[in-house]
């Protein structure tokens, strides 16, 4: 039977297809509609999806009728919004099953993971009425053990504060999360504890401070510690739920926040965060929460699809030349971060590059970029948490950064993709012959966009980045 699991109407829409355990598409609705973050299906996202079969039954990500009540509750007002008829002016008119946000959440997390029983702790801004959660997972089973209600969220707060430094809320968290490093974490420590605390933070929180003018990087410090200690408390109190487990999931938008993540191996030997861990990837997630089986992971590929060979000559030959070089080749990256199909890639040791690409991508001059290594040279060029970090889920310190300016964030660590040959063999035989080349086993990856625009999606977007940035795309 085909299913579709939807995830829409809030923000980063987004589409699955599976096929008994099989994923057989998924993509975000921006990488067609063009519009970034868009909350909206659209018709060449259904399109795209129908190839792979009419849906026999559909998944709701979240139960409107709980989230309706909770904004009533919170005096939020009555927001009338029908799935069916949502669904119906898209033409499908199917059974619809509805799981709730958070189990949805928990589910894309275990049963992709490569565990057998796990902890599964679920962090994000609000669900229905949840805005943490732990869960106990194994086979057919999913049950949830705690939760924490809103108004106190975790990640309300972090969106707040990204709001408050003039950033996009639940879009542009990842670059507090970069602005951090540059700050004094303790000059608003205690008056921003006290604002998660006791704020209801849901509308923001830009009034806040507003006399004092605070520095923007020391506000981004504070809310980073802030997530770190309260990351550690949940992890703690996810430990104590089943202190003989040893396997750890991570699900939910606040997963995405790599360079807390490493705090897990405190109380956790194996962790699993799935490459989209927020709201789109819960249309996955919805459906293996109604159905409670694995599914068949094989990796982040699963979108829009440019049928050609991994061009490893020609981007060789670019990177000897200009030092980047941006590729788009087969499936496209089901998730917010590039892994070498949809990405731009570059030369890491030129001192250069990082202001080129961030030129190129028309980003801040502060923002870090990642670097894709061989994983059996991991471990010799980064302190590494976890042995393996296919989805950049990870910052490790550089033990040679002088070395590779380009990929090395102001704190001296690197949100780290390894890549071995399973995995992506395309991208494998670049750094395999880049290594031979130049003793380098590592390039810098970033994603094929600039900011405020989604990733290249297929042939015309590639065309069209490649004229408008002049670099070149394969």
């Amino acid at each position: 039977m085909i299913e579709w699991g939807i995830s829409a109407a809030v923000h980063d829409a987004a589409l699955t297809v599976v096929h008994g355990e099989r994923i057989l598409f998924a993509s975000h609705a921006e990488r067609y509609s063009g519009i970034k973050n868009d909350k909206h299906l659209n018709d060449d996202l259904i399109n795209a999806a129908l190839k792979f079969g009419k849906p026999e039954k559909i998944h709701w990500y979240e139960k409107p009728k709980l989230r309706g009540m909770r904004r009533l509750l919170s005096g939020q007002g009555i927001v009338r919004f029908s799935v069916r008829q949502y669904l119906k002016e898209f033409g499908l008119e199917v059974p619809v099953e509805f799981a709730s946000h958070h189990e949805s959440h928990a589910a894309a997390g275990f049963y992709t993971s490569p565990f057998q029983s796990a902890t599964t702790l679920v962090i994000d801004a609000i669900g229905e009425f949840d805005t943490a959660s732990i869960w106990t997972c194994y086979a057919h089973v999913m049950k949830k053990q705690w939760s924490m209600d809103y108004p106190k969220s975790l990640g309300l707060f972090y969106s707040a504060i990204t709001d408050r430094v003039g950033l996009k809320p639940n879009e542009d968290e990842y670059i507090l999360m970069g602005m951090a490093a540059y700050g004094n974490s303790d000059t608003h420590y205690w008056d921003m504890r006290e604002l998660y605390e006791r704020v209801n933070l849901h509308r923001g929180c830009k009034w806040w401070m507003k006399k004092e003018d605070p520095d923007h990087y020391d506000l981004a410090a504070s809310a980073q510690k802030i997530y770190e200690e309260e990351f550690d408390k949940l992890l703690h109190r996810a430990k104590k739920n089943d202190p003989a487990q040893n396997n750890l999931v991570l699900s939910g938008g606040c997963a995405l926040n790599c360079s807390a993540n490493h705090i897990a191996k405190k109380y956790f030997k194996n962790i699993w965060i799935i490459p989209n861990p927020g709201d789109a990837g819960s249309s996955l997630g919805a459906i293996a929460a109604n159905n409670r089986r694995k599914l068949n992971w094989q990796g982040p590929y699963l979108g829009e699809n440019i049928e050609t060979e991994y061009p490893v000559e020609n981007l060789l030959t670019s990177l000897r030349k200009e030092g980047i070089v941006g590729v788009a080749s087969g499936r496209a990256e089901f998730g917010p971060r590039a892994f070498g199909n949809r990405s731009l890639l570059a030369d890491p040791s030129r001192p250069d590059i990082k202001d080129r690409v961030n030129a190129i991508k028309r980003r801040q001059k502060f923002r870090p970029f990642a670097p894709v290594i061989l994983e059996q040279h991991a471990a010799e060029y980064f302190d590494m948490p976890v042995e393996v970090s296919p989805y950049m889920q990870f910052t490790a310190r550089c033990k040679f950064p002088t070395e590779f300016p380009a990929i090395i964030h102001v704190d001296g660590t690197s949100r780290v993709q390894t890549v071995n040959k399973e995995q992506h063999p395309g991208l494998f035989e670049l750094l395999s012959r880049w290594y031979e080349e130049t003793g380098c086993p590592m390039l810098l990856n970033t994603s094929l966009n600039i900011k405020g625009f989604p990733m290249v999606n297929d042939t015309k977007d590639a065309k069209m980045f490649e004229g408008l940035y002049n670099v070149k795309v394969y």
